[in-house]
């Protein structure tokens, strides 16, 4: 596949996801630069931004097998991996799979469960693989999980634990619609009961596996030069320098990242990062891999300002 056929390919999810969304273009942008850099995403807003039906939208272009998990206080590691259960009729244990078999997996509101339930997603997001009774049972090798949370100021939240954050490619803040978005989600979705359902608004799959695979090669021959790279370093080293952050990006991040830009390079149809391909994907690739410094914390910042400083002040080649 080339990468104008990745950019063809990338218009058509974008195009089917917009019959059933209002607005987000940024956030179905990096859901795709995840998708062709195999990445996974974590979208956070507040209750009724349309988290859930976003992914469940973009689930249903791809054409994979889907599995959602509603997180709760009370849910089990067990109950997300599965286990081996006794068969009486044959004597024997046999492995009841959890729903975290599956392509693509929604897992929603994330952060309403326990960190021990929570860390249960850890192997899998890394090596796609889990771990029962001590043997491993591999997942899809297109196994991606958009996962879902309200902010950690609502009541009932537990906060995702570093390890568990720096498995995510992005963490998309939401926000809520424009004036004349939400009108338009009015008009649309004031006259439905219940939750809408994307295949009945003609939302279609338009990939396949075989097509999402071309575009991922597609997108590790994107070319790389040795600029792009030193800018990428620079970004990374500098948020572990600055004093306004007690710990700073990891060098897994700064990989990742690298592989986002490509990524991002290919749907728009370019064969070569650019600059600002890393520029553009720099804040929501590291706001959830960084830990403010008590300082910074007591004078009420936020990481994203502090990153978007850093963005502005590290020079990019030309």
């Amino acid at each position: 596949m080339t990468v104008t056929e990745v950019k063809t390919l990338a218009q058509q999810i974008r195009a089917e996801v917009a019959k059933a969304i209002v607005g987000q273009a940024d956030t179905v942008d990096l859901m795709l630069t995840a998708l062709f850099a195999r990445g996974h995403v974590l979208l956070e807003g507040p209750p009724g931004a349309a988290k859930t039906f976003l992914a469940q939208c973009f689930a249903r272009t791809l054409g994979l097998g889907f599995g959602r998990i509603q997180f709760t206080p009370d849910l089990m590691p067990a109950d997300i991996i599965g286990a081996n259960l006794f068969n009486f009729q044959t004597s024997a244990f046999t492995l009841n799979k959890g729903p975290l078999f599956c392509e693509l997996l929604l897992a929603d509101e994330i952060n309403r469960t326990p960190p021990k339930t929570q860390a249960a997603l850890l192997e899998a997001m890394q090596e796609r693989r889990v771990t029962i009774d001590g043997k491993s049972h591999h997942l899809s090798d297109r196994f991606m999980v958009v996962a879902t949370q309200n902010p950690l100021e609502q009541q009932g939240t537990y906060p995702l634990p570093e390890a568990q954050l720096d498995r995510f490619l992005f963490k998309q803040t939401l926000s809520y619609p424009t004036e004349a978005e939400e009108r338009r989600i009015v008009a649309a979705y004031g006259v439905r009961a219940g939750q809408p359902d994307p295949e009945a608004l003609g939302v279609s799959p338009v990939a396949s596996a075989e097509a999402l695979a071309a575009a991922e090669a597609a997108v590790a021959a994107i070319k790389l030069n040795d600029e792009v790279v030193g800018y990428v370093v620079a970004l990374i080293r500098a948020t572990r320098e600055t004093a306004d952050l007690q710990s700073g990006a990891s060098p897994r991040s700064a990989a990742m990242l690298a592989l986002a830009a490509r990524a991002r390079a290919a749907l728009d149809g370019r064969d070569y990062v650019l600059p600002d391909d890393v520029k553009t994907l720099a804040l929501p690739a590291l706001r959830h891999r960084v830990i403010l410094s008590p300082a910074a914390e007591i004078e009420g910042r936020r990481a994203d300002q502090i990153l978007q400083g850093l963005i502005e002040q590290v020079e990019a080649p030309r």
